[in-house]
């Protein structure tokens, strides 16, 4: 897939899957804005990605508040002329019984999960309707399909399942107007953010036995990309995680 001179935005970019989709998308010729709360971090993710600095631009900032969301899509616009694709990445999760969430739990949750998606994919879908044209990328997990005792995730199946939902809900209010709307569904993919130590009892959570690679969540973002024919769609990346 040719994705030459296309414009990606990218939360969570500093380190983990956004930082490989936002390495891979600029390898193909694209050009990538990424975002990420670490100023430093994400600065040293932008080096890394392109030392030369001409394919990707780095906004710091917490995408929960309006501002920074708009913007990422001003400087998005200011840098690279337009946005194709936005890849709403950033999420975190607490595994915890749900009685023992805090309102502190809660509100993280829902002000990275939820809110900077409304935000930034709000005014991300202004701009693209004046294209004509978009796509619109969001990770979930495959916790919302297939909860499982040994991981407790409620807060995760209210917020990213609300994602899925809402992934749906958006391709159909915009499948006449030129913009896609898909998300992709990960099992547990092998990160920073899970400790090694915890890889095996991770690896078993799947049917294959393994946990996933960061490349092949890449992949399949990339897919859908170029996949002009599909919209509304969850796609699971989850070693069978899903199927039970």
């Amino acid at each position: 897939m040719s994705i030459q001179g296309k414009a990606y935005v990218i939360t969570g970019g500093s380190s983990g899957l956004g930082k490989a989709m936002a390495a891979e998308i600029v390898k193909r010729g694209g050009n990538v804005v990424i975002n990420g709360r670490r100023e430093q971090a994400l600065a040293d993710a932008a080096k890394d990605i392109d030392p030369t600095g001409q394919h990707v631009h780095t906004v710091a900032g917490d995408v929960a508040e309006p501002s920074v969301a708009q913007r990422l899509v001003d400087e998005a616009l200011a840098k690279f002329g337009r946005i194709d694709t936005l890849i709403n990445n950033a999420g975190i999760f607490i595994a915890k019984p749900f009685t023992e969430y805090t309102e502190e739990d809660f509100a993280r949750y829902m002000g990275t999960n939820v809110v900077g998606f409304f935000h930034l994919t709000q005014r991300a879908l202004v701009q693209m309707l004046k294209q004509g044209t978009g796509h619109v990328v969001s990770i979930t997990t495959s916790l919302t399909d297939s909860p499982t005792e040994q991981v407790p995730s409620a807060l995760a199946n209210l917020t990213k399942g609300g994602l899925n939902s809402t992934t749906k809900a958006l391709a159909i209010e915009y499948a006449k107007r030129g913009i896609r709307v898909n998300a992709v569904s990960p099992g547990v993919i092998k990160t920073p953010m899970h400790a090694p130590e915890t890889h095996e009892f991770l690896a078993q959570l799947h049917p294959m036995g393994r946990m996933g690679e960061e490349q092949e969540i890449v992949e399949a973002v990339l897919y859908l990309d170029s996949a002009k024919f599909v919209t509304g769609e969850i796609l699971h990346v989850d070693g069978g995680q899903s199927a039970g």
